[in-house]
């Protein structure tokens, strides 16, 4: 009698592609996890895509100082400001994925990812996520003669003269811009945006009274308002922050109004898994020191950890809600 062919031939393949799939999978997972123990081999490079001195070039500095002190292995940060950091996220994106360059992504390099049509790569494709890293809080913040002093009635001061406040921002496409527009959608107001080439300038006609309005970071805006300067309304966090608790969320009036500035890392596409959960063990490790902890927020940020999945995800949210927040401003490159 003939037998099955499922019997006879389909079977034992089946069980060989079983076993040279789980051989596969194996010979993978102990890859990475060698490429992890021998990590790293060499001194790392953190990409920073500003300035030297800015935000992201001091936390790549503090967190590079917490893995020197962990391995051994000098970590630089490596300023790539120019062309609104696409010279350096192009680069990382072609590094090897080996976990020996690293970059750090922002919020604004989130902004420009969706401003500009044709980019040399992609945060989504071209990027492994490793971690979040810290957030920070904006300001709103408006002249002393503006007679609001709540979020209640900037609203409400808005809409009886449409088109009569005029906030400052750094320029086209910027969190402050951004951040700014979406406020006005949610609230349904009209409010005239003066663009400056950086947030500096925009804050001193800010406040000489030339504007009336402006939302920015912290640590750029608190001096002033401290002051007496600026007056503050409200904070841009969900929820009030440990570093301005006195100062009212904006949610609380607008329910649902979130945004923040924000660092993480991320390394080459295709680096090994063994390497990126090295690399979040260890900055996890590093934000749970309180010594640690308090050099953040005295920068003005919060420490702030994720998973890889997490942080994938997250940039995902980013992504559309910048996406939306840069069609309905109208916002576009120079």
């Amino acid at each position: 009698m003939r037998r099955s062919g499922l019997s006879v031939w389909n079977f034992p393949v089946f069980s060989v592609l079983s076993v040279a799939i789980g051989f596969a999978v194996l010979s993978a997972a102990s890859a990475s996890e060698a490429s992890a123990q021998a990590y790293p081999a060499r001194p790392i490079r953190i990409i920073a895509l500003s300035s030297p001195g800015s935000g992201p070039d001091i936390i790549g500095r503090l967190i590079g100082g917490k893995l020197t002190e962990a391995w051994g292995q000098q970590v630089i940060v490596d300023p790539r400001p120019a062309a609104t950091g696409i010279v350096g996220s192009e680069i990382a994106s072609k590094a090897a994925p080996d976990g020996h360059t690293l970059l750090i992504v922002t919020s604004q390099a989130v902004i420009v990812s969706v401003m500009y049509r044709k980019l040399p790569y992609s945060l989504m494709r071209d990027f492994t996520p490793i971690t979040l890293v810290a957030s920070t809080p904006f300001i709103l913040a408006v002249h002393p003669s503006v007679p609001a002093t709540s979020i209640k009635e900037l609203v409400a001061l808005a809409k009886s003269k449409p088109g009569a406040l005029r906030y400052g921002s750094g320029g086209s496409g910027s969190p402050p811009h951004l951040s700014t527009e979406i406020f006005k959608n949610m609230t349904g107001t009209d409010m005239l945006h003066v663009p400056y080439k950086g947030i500096t300038p925009a804050m001193v006609d800010t406040v000489a009274g030339q504007v009336q309005m402006l939302i920015s970071v912290i640590p750029a805006v608190l001096p002033t308002i401290k002051s007496g300067r600026l007056r503050a309304l409200g904070v841009t966090t969900a929820k009030r922050t440990a570093l301005v608790p006195d100062i009212p969320a904006i949610a609380e009036t607008v329910p649902g109004y979130e945004f923040i500035g924000w660092y993480s890392l991320f390394a080459p596409a295709k680096t090994p898994a063994g390497i990126v959960d090295k690399l979040n063990a260890e900055i996890a490790k590093a934000l749970k020191a309180p010594e640690f902890r308090e050099r953040f927020t005295a920068l003005g940020t919060e420490p702030r950890t994720s998973t890889p999945q997490e942080l994938a995800g997250y940039l995902r949210v980013q992504t559309e809600k910048m996406r939306k927040a840069v069609q309905d401003s109208g916002a576009h490159t120079d």
